[in-house]
């Protein structure tokens, strides 16, 4: 219980599980295991823990009262949550393939504008131009020809196109 009070909940968990493996038939230690266990966001685990602990001491109203019925709480607002979870993403995917609209790929508007930008690259091709950026720091700017490439001096730095 300190462990858990100073937030330390792995080491709680770890104590309360050497606990009961000390002594099974401790109803108290089943509760603090459970209690450590709800702590790490393990309700099922919890769960099961306090039915135990139940299952020793069943006059115990503190498990009764504030420990099973909180954990069992925790449990049905989880499951609700991810009942949430999946309907959310179903309807995401349900959304995203309706919003796919089909495109006329042979309309004349598209294949002029292939044609254009077939145009464009044929001419940028044609004429190969290359950056040159020295080692001093100098940008400069050389358009090659088909069968005479540039040569930069030897202060070549990066060479992209």
């Amino acid at each position: 219980m300190v462990l858990m009070s100073l937030h330390e909940m792995f080491p709680a968990v770890h104590a309360a599980e050497m606990a009961v493996q000390r002594n099974p038939r401790s109803w108290d230690a089943w509760q603090t295991l459970g209690r450590a266990q709800l702590g790490l966001g393990e309700i099922a685990l919890a769960i099961r823990s306090f039915q135990v602990s139940l299952h020793i001491f069943p006059m115990n109203p503190e498990v009764w009262k504030e420990d099973l019925s909180w954990a069992r709480k925790l449990h049905e607002q989880q499951k609700a949550t991810k009942t949430e979870a999946v309907q959310a993403l179903a309807k995401e995917k349900e959304l995203a393939q309706e919003s796919i609209p089909d495109y006329d790929f042979e309309s004349d508007e598209i294949v002029a504008v292939c044609a254009a930008i077939a145009e464009k690259e044929k001419a940028l091709s044609a004429a190969k131009t290359v950056v040159i950026v020295s080692a001093s720091g100098t940008v400069e700017t050389v358009t090659e020809k088909e069968n005479c490439p540039a040569t930069p001096d030897e202060t070549l730095f990066i060479r992209a196109r």
